[in-house]
Formats: C-alpha cells, sequence, structure tokens
C-alpha cells in the first residue's frame, strides 16, 4: 500500500479521443499497399506504436521494409491531429484538479514526439504536465516498461506509487510491467483484468479521490473490466 505519489497519463484514446484518426490514418497508408483493414487487423494497429503498426502492414503486404510506412503513417495521422482531436469526456476535469491539488502528473505516449507535441499544443494546450514522454524519449515504446519506469524516475517518486491511466492492452501492459497501478479505461480493444489493474468506464467516474483510493489499495486481484462498447 502508497500514498499517491505522482499519476501518469497516456495520451491517444485515454485523454485524448484520437485512437479513431490513428485508425483512419492506418486505413488510409494500407489501402495505398493494398490492403484493406478490417477487425482482424485492430490488434496490431489500436495503441501500438507507430512502428509496429508499420511492421504489421509490412507483413500483410508484403513490402521490404518499414521506414517509409512508419512516416506515411505518421504523417497521415499528424494531418488528421492538426484538424483537431477533442479530449475524451471527464479528462479537462481531471487534469484540472490533479493541478488544483498539486499532485504531479506527466504525459506518457507511445506516439512520436512530432505528433505528441501537436496534440499538447492544440487539444492539451495550457496543460501543465511536468513533462511528456514520447516514443522518441526512451529506447523501447510500450508494451515495455521502459516509459513508464522512466516517468517515475525522472519524478523522482516510487513507481509503484504511481498510478497509471491507459486505454489499450499495449499501454495497460506496459504499465503493469513497470510496476504502476494501473486505471484503465477501454476504448476500441478490450483490456484483459490482472492483479494492478482496475477499471472505469469513463475518466467521467474519475476523481484525485479516486487514485488516491486505488494506490493505497496497490496492485490488488484481478477485476472484471467493463464491456467495451462496439
Amino acid at each position: 500500500m502508497s500514498e499517491l505519489a505522482a499519476v501518469l497519463l497516456d495520451m491517444d484514446g485515454t485523454l485524448v479521443d484520437t485512437e479513431t484518426l490513428w485508425w483512419d490514418a492506418a486505413e488510409e497508408v494500407a489501402a495505398r499497399l493494398g490492403h484493406r483493414l478490417t477487425a482482424a487487423d485492430a490488434p496490431e494497429v489500436v495503441g501500438r506504436a507507430v512502428e509496429d503498426t508499420a511492421a504489421h502492414l509490412v507483413r500483410a503486404t508484403g513490402m521490404a521494409g518499414t521506414a517509409g510506412v512508419a512516416s506515411a503513417l505518421t504523417t497521415a495521422f499528424r494531418r488528421r491531429v492538426d484538424a483537431g482531436a477533442p479530449l475524451r469526456p471527464g479528462a479537462g476535469r481531471l487534469l484540472a484538479e490533479l493541478e488544483r491539488e498539486g499532485v504531479p502528473f506527466a504525459l506518457v505516449s507511445a506516439s512520436p514526439r512530432s505528433v505528441v507535441d501537436a496534440v499538447t499544443g492544440g487539444a492539451l494546450a495550457r496543460v501543465p504536465f511536468a513533462f511528456t514522454l514520447s516514443a522518441d524519449d526512451t529506447a523501447r515504446t510500450k508494451p515495455h516498461p521502459d516509459p513508464y519506469r522512466t516517468a517515475a524516475r525522472r519524478l523522482g517518486v516510487p513507481v509503484e506509487a504511481c498510478v497509471a491511466v491507459e486505454d489499450s492492452p499495449d499501454g495497460t501492459a506496459s504499465a503493469d510491467a513497470a510496476g504502476c497501478v494501473v486505471l484503465v479505461v477501454p476504448s476500441l480493444l478490450p483490456v484483459e483484468p490482472g492483479p494492478g489493474r482496475v477499471f472505469a468506464e469513463s475518466l467521467e467516474e474519475v476523481s484525485l479521490a479516486t487514485l488516491r483510493g486505488h494506490a493505497r489499495h496497490g496492485r490488488s486481484p484481478a477485476v472484471s473490466p467493463p464491456s467495451v462498447p462496439t
């Protein structure tokens, strides 16, 4: 059991409604390569780092390398983000409460730095994150634990005293492996239950008191997640 030391927040699909924009970008690039995305592709696209999705499209189409595909995905996604990405319900209120109460909080994303900067300059402008971490800032990104371990280290707090807020299987796996308590608010893909994972239907259900309670309770036994709307 720990007192809450910091809150570490994912960006895409958690704070900002960008997962559908990412899917649309992946659809656009896949179509150029002669591949039509279906539900079977979702685990390799939703909540995945750019390089992971690029590698999947290369496998699906038999291309020779991922560099051009990753660049095309980033460009297509950035174009959509620049056109406007709305906050998820409850995100603005929760961020304002964390700021008001002086709780340290940081952004931990698997998106490239260019995309993180675009979103934090748009939908998340004026949010005083302690810092933002992108896929470019650690040797390995989600689902590896590096991003969350790095964030806790930069804040100078024990990782087990951090609550991570995530929406995807990869992000949840990353925070889980790092040792965080993970609050999962699923978006497009379901997340499996597990020790240290708690679930909410929406950030509208989440307050600082909620996060403090999860931190005190620690890495509790698995609980069943809510269903993801289809």
